[in-house]
């Protein structure tokens, strides 16, 4: 817990990460309920069900770091939908 808890203050903060990995992101999304649906080429969607949310994200490749731009997106999805 402690650990998810410390991903999730890394992806809040200000200014947004440049070091947030993509492992760390699905990692983060998955611990608050959204499964990892595939997308068209490197499109990649989060559903949370009981919320009926979706986050679309574009995967990082080669380089797994996540561009500042989707953490901004997926960090006001999170406020909008009471996550954080």
């Amino acid at each position: 817990m402690a650990k998810h808890h410390k991903a999730l203050e890394k992806l809040c903060a200000k200014p947004p990460p440049a070091d947030l990995k993509w492992g760390e992101l699905k990692s983060i999304l998955e611990g608050l309920g959204y499964t990892l649906l595939k997308g068209k080429g490197s499109r990649r969607k989060f559903f949370h069900h009981a919320k009926n949310a979706l986050i679309i994200c574009h995967q990082p490749h080669p380089s797994p770091d996540v561009d500042k731009g989707c953490i901004a997106n997926v960090v006001d999805h999170l406020r909008t939908y009471g996550f954080i």
